[in-house]
Parts: C-alpha cells; structure tokens; sequence
C-alpha cells in the first residue's frame, strides 16, 4: 500500500466517545500508520438535536489521551487544520448543496414533500402486507411546475437518491468479502432533509472523495447502507473507497454494548484508573487476532503486526475481567515512582475533606515517600490506579475505630492477646529507624510469634487489628513499616489499653 492511503474517524459529537467509536478510530489509525498513509478527524454534526457543545473536545481529549494522533481534522477548539476542510460538516453546507444539485440535475435525484404521516401509514401498509419498508416514489411523478409551485408555497420537502431499480451492487468489503444487493430491493434514502441538512448517508459520501479518504472502516451495522452509497459515488462520477465493516461489541449478555453493561465511555474508564495503554491493547482484540500466542503489544508492535485480513467476522463479547487482566499487567510493568504518581490524584481525591494522617497536605505534592510506601505495599492487589483507595482509610487517617472484640483471635483470653500485644510492643520499640524494614520487622516478631499464647495467629492477628482496625489488610509487617515506627508504637499501645 502506498502513501496514497488515507483513512478517517468521523464522529458525531454527540458527548462521551464509547468504546466502540475508539475501536474504529483505533483501526483506522493502525491501518493507515502501518502504510505511511494518512489519517485525519471529521465531526459529522448535520444531526441537530443530539449534539452535545462538549462532544467536539471529549472526542479530541479521549483521543490524545489514548496515544491516537491526526495529520488532518480539528483540534479541541473545533477549528480546522488541514488542506481539504472545514473538517466539520455544518460548516460545510453550501458544498452539500452543490453536489445534490449535481444529482437533481442528472436525475438521480429528485424532491419529496410527502409528510411524516403519510410516510407512516405507507410503512405500516406494506408492513401488514410483509412488503420490504421502501418509499413509493409518489413524488416522483411530479412534475418541474409541479415541484416549483410547491416550493413557492412554502411546502416543506426533503431531496431523494433515486436509486436505480434494475441490476445489483457489488460490495466487495475487506472483512466480510463480497456481498451482492439486488438494486429493486433498496429503498430511495434523503440525502437532504427539509432543515438544509444533509443526511449521514449524503454527507459522508461527498466529503471521503473530497477529503480523499482511501479506506472507510466503520461498524457492520452500515453493511445494508453500503450498496446505496456505492451508487451515490457512482452516480456523482466518483470511485469508491475500499469499504471494512468492524462487527459489532456486544456485552457479555450477548447484546449490543451499553451503559447498562457498565462503563462503555473513555472519560469513565480513565476517570477509574486504566492506563491507556491497558485499554488500547484491550481494545485492539476485540475483532482482531495477530495469529499468535502474543497479547501484550506496545502501540509500535500493534502498527508493525496490525492487519485488516485479521479481523475476524464473528462477533467479539466486552470483558471487564480480561480489560482488568490486561491493566493489572500494565501496572506490575511501572517503576514504583511512576506508578506512585499515577496513583497520587486517586488518593488526594479520597483524602479530600478528610481528617488526615499526614498534617501537611503540601507534603502530598512535595514528598511522595509515605504515597510511595503505601502504593509498594498495595501494588499486587489493583487492577486499576482506583484501587488503591481501597481499604487504605487506616494509612492515612489518625484516628481508627474498631470494637474491642476484633482484637480477639479465636478464643484466647483477653489477657493472652494483651500480653501477645505487650511482647510486639516492646519488640519494635528497641528496633531503630534505620532497621525498620518489612524484612526486619518480620524477622525481629515471627519468632516471638511461633511461640505466642494461641500460636502465630495468636500474635499476628491482634498485631493487623490494633494497626489496622480491620480484619482484612496487608500483613502487619508491611503495615507497621508504612505507618513508621512512632504511629506503629501509638496504635499498639491504644490497642493495649483497650484490653486493660
């Protein structure tokens, strides 16, 4: 493939971009990166009423934010850059009116001023009569006078392809292969509705030859449009580009991908701590498959390896657990600083408000070591940076709360767990802070520990709860030395006096 190829994400900026959107995006983007071509933004908003005024910068920020760049399109200002724009279809109205006048003249195209009522009843008529839904072509029959006095009288209308009726049309897509669509069987779609607007079927189709778009990828669902708009290029002189129709995302209830299935938006997935990388890795195998043992790809792999004859047919089902696989290996692979920082806005959102352990909120920005021990200590259990809130209220707040029962390791009496607690205690008050290390910790009480009133669960188990306040938590080693040796000695002693 040469550097002639140029493929396009177009979406409609209609608020957060799902996960099925970045799929083709992400295709598109691998496809034309692969063959030094090119790929460019376009926003299709010729649909009024759903249009968001944010959707333009969510889509370019979710975009940036997962390592998928632009030679061509809009920024987040919704200005465009690039020879062939605007890259935004509302500002490109006049050209929309400049080729369906092309199609009126020629006669492949014609006015329409049938209403959404009769449309409907015609719908349910040839429904009863388990006739295809198609438009009767009433308006058709009009002639020039005719049409021209009712745009004089204001009457409303909308401008139809005519789609010729004899013969077949020829998809030759990249995914699904060759599909043949008897021409008597497609219905005459508006190209341009009666606000001025054009349709998506109109629209697209003018600006991927202006554009020069080489490649279209989009979802399967299109599959039933593509022979119309086949014969949209056709009947505008144009060639067509190569078409590859992505199967559609479904849930794991085998529908169509939702909100009700979970987060489906990337806002939400950043907003709960996936790494991009772990969602664009994720996402790449929902269609495709390298024909190898491989699953972990960096973005330079993924454009050496990806190829459209890889996309598989059947249908891909969204995994969470498998995205969460996928994150949690992304995570194991960052230095502890980096991970640390990554980690860093989670904990200070969940810190916010809060009585806090640390009296210095500035230290959060200036100092991470106490972040960075926390984050060492929890990094095996999160799937996602989210996590690490999780059941960590006793590393950063000064007081706990918690009954004097859960101190009690099975039945041992309260005077043996105090005493347990009184041999801990006097342990890590003779260790220094040089010493004070998990191994040391570990190495100074599991001694003591083996020998304690009710065995090693007798020792440990009072020793997590008076530093934890709970019962699950990392072991009271790996806690005692996040805490610090002055916090660890206080909490052992309130414990103690609990138990008085």
């Amino acid at each position: 493939m040469s550097n002639s190829t140029k493929t396009r994400f177009a979406p409609s900026p209609t608020g957060k971009l799902h996960i099925g959107g970045v799929r083709t995006a992400l295709f598109a983007w691998l496809f034309a990166r692969q063959n030094n071509g090119k790929f460019y933004i376009r926003i299709e908003d010729t649909d009024k009423k759903r249009l968001d005024k944010e959707g333009i910068p969510m889509i370019t920020e979710s975009l940036s934010w997962l390592g998928i760049d632009w030679d061509e399109g809009i920024n987040s200002k919704g200005e465009s850059i690039g020879e062939f724009g605007p890259y935004i279809q509302s500002q490109r109205l006049d050209i929309y009116k400049k080729h369906v006048q092309t199609l009126l003249d020629n006669g492949s195209a014609y006015y329409c001023f049938c209403d959404s009522e009769r449309l409907e009843t015609l719908r349910k008529k040839q429904e009863e009569n388990k006739q295809p839904p198609m438009y009767d072509r009433k308006c058709l029959k009009l002639s020039e006078a005719e049409i021209q006095k009712k745009i004089d009288n204001g009457e409303k209308y909308v401008i139809r392809f005519r789609v010729p009726r004899d013969g077949k049309t020829i998809l030759e897509d990249i995914v699904f292969g060759k599909i043949e669509f008897e021409n008597n069987l497609l219905d005459d779609i508006v190209l341009m509705k009666s606000d001025g607007f054009p349709t998506y079927h109109f629209a697209h189709v003018i600006d991927d030859h202006l554009m020069r778009t080489s490649h279209v990828l989009r979802g399967e669902e299109w599959i039933s449009s593509a022979p119309k708009h086949i014969l949209l290029f056709k009947a505008l002189g144009w060639e067509s580009p190569y078409y590859a129709h992505l199967p559609l995302i479904l849930g794991p209830d085998k529908k169509k991908l939702s909100k009700r299935h979970g987060s489906v938006k990337i806002p939400d997935f950043k907003e709960q701590g996936y790494l991009p990388e772990a969602l664009i890795n994720y996402i790449v195998f929902l269609g495709w498959n390298p024909k190898t043992t491989q699953e972990m790809f960096s973005m330079e792999e993924l454009i050496e390896n990806f190829d459209l004859s890889k996309i598989n047919k059947t249908t891909p089902i969204f995994s969470y657990e498998k995205l969460d696989w996928f994150n949690a290996q992304y995570l194991k692979q960052l230095s502890l600083e980096d991970l640390t920082e990554r980690c860093l806005p989670f904990i200070k959102n969940f810190m916010k408000n809060e009585e806090l352990r640390i009296e210095n909120r500035d230290a959060l920005d200036e100092k991470h070591e106490y972040i960075g021990r926390i984050v060492h200590v929890e990094r095996e259990r999160i799937k996602k940076l989210s996590d690490i809130t999780e059941n960590i209220d006793f590393f950063l707040f000064e007081k706990i709360d918690y009954p004097v029962q859960l101190l009690i390791w099975k039945n041992i009496a309260r005077e043996k767990i105090k005493e347990n607690l009184e041999k801990v205690l006097e342990i890590v008050k003779d260790i220094d802070e040089k010493s004070w290390t998990v191994e040391n910790l570990e190495k100074q009480i599991m001694p003591k520990a083996e020998k304690a009133n009710g065995g090693r669960g007798g020792m440990l188990w009072p020793t997590r709860v008076a530093l934890t306040g709970v019962k699950k938590s990392p072991s009271p080693f790996e806690v005692a030395w996040v805490l610090g040796k002055e916090i660890a000695i206080k909490r052992l002693k309130n414990a103690i006096n609990m138990l008085i």
